[in-house]
């Protein structure tokens, strides 16, 4: 039986709400410039609208959610998201990890575990609290969900992510747990883990860490958002594997803005442990208006 994962990312929900001057004397201020300069006119709610629908009416079996959900993370944002995750789907049905704007300063990222606290919990009943306390595992069919966290406060012009020791401990074991179970795994982050994937004030720091844990433990595929683009790269895994690695466009990214328009992508998984097949399709808002047209067809995993 085929398993399907959808997958969005950079979410930027719109329009900025109000903002006060005391929540502007921080990082923010820079950022609600860049808002009013550059983002309100490459990112539209209709374009997220059609997207978002587009994406719960695909049918799929789960959603995955890469991070920079909010622009500011204001409270207003965190709540408003929490809604538009409750339009994507259940709980049981969407998961979600932070990005570097929803950690945007000192704090926020601890209110954004507390407004997600429903779609990242683990199977265990767990909800992570801290960066330390990922990733997150959910088993459904024959997919694990693992959720890591790159989101961290940064100072301003820089949105870069990071991947540590007791996280990177955390994730090999349950790469081995549930690689043992014989799932097929799919590593959830934000900042892309791969070297040159985009400018060094955005880069993951870890990424060595990161490709090592992948390349001793395994995973069938790792998604992650961070640069509005249509990502495709690949890192080692054991024994000569080549673990794909997907990036999906901002979810509002308006057609004829300068990065690809808003896309979710849709993964077809089927087979058993050692002969995976895996199919992926990107779906895009290519037009002003009506459906999203596939736009790439590509296999992954060519066993089962």
């Amino acid at each position: 039986m085929t398993f399907t994962l959808a997958h969005l990312s950079d979410i930027h929900l719109g329009p900025l709400p109000a903002v006060s001057a005391r929540e502007l004397m921080s990082k923010r201020l820079t950022g609600y410039i860049n808002w009013h300069r550059g983002r309100t006119g490459a990112l539209a709610e209709a374009t997220l609208e059609r997207v978002t629908r587009a994406t719960a009416d695909s049918g799929a079996d789960h959603v995955a959610v890469t991070g920079d959900l909010t622009n500011l993370a204001l409270e207003a944002e965190l709540r408003a998201s929490s809604l538009w995750l409750e339009e994507l789907g259940a709980p049981e049905k969407v998961s979600v990890v932070p990005g570097n704007h929803d950690a945007y300063v000192r704090g926020a990222l601890d209110r954004a575990f507390q407004a997600w606290a429903p779609w990242m919990t683990g199977d265990d009943g767990k909800a992570p609290s801290s960066n330390d306390d990922f990733p997150f595992v959910r088993v459904r069919g024959p997919v694990a969900i693992i959720g890591t966290s790159s989101a961290v406060a940064t100072p301003a012009f820089v949105a870069a992510g990071r991947f540590e020791g007791t996280q990177a401990r955390n994730l090999r074991r349950a790469l081995d747990d549930t690689g043992s179970a014989g799932l097929f795994r799919v590593v959830l982050i934000h900042h892309p883990p791969v070297r040159g994937a985009t400018i060094p004030r955005k880069r993951l720091y870890g990424i060595t860490l990161f490709q090592d844990v992948i390349a001793e433990a395994g995973a069938e595929l790792v998604l992650h958002g961070h640069t509005h683009l249509a990502q495709r790269h690949t890192i080692a895994g054991p024994d000569g594997a080549q673990v794909p690695v997907i990036g999906v466009p901002a979810a509002g990214q308006s057609p004829g803005a300068r990065r690809p328009p808003g896309a979710y992508n849709l993964f077809a998984i089927n087979g058993e442990a050692g002969n995976w097949h895996c199919m992926s399709q990107q779906w895009s808002a290519t037009t002003e208006t009506g459906p999203l047209e596939l736009t790439e067809e590509k296999v992954l995993h060519s066993g089962g």
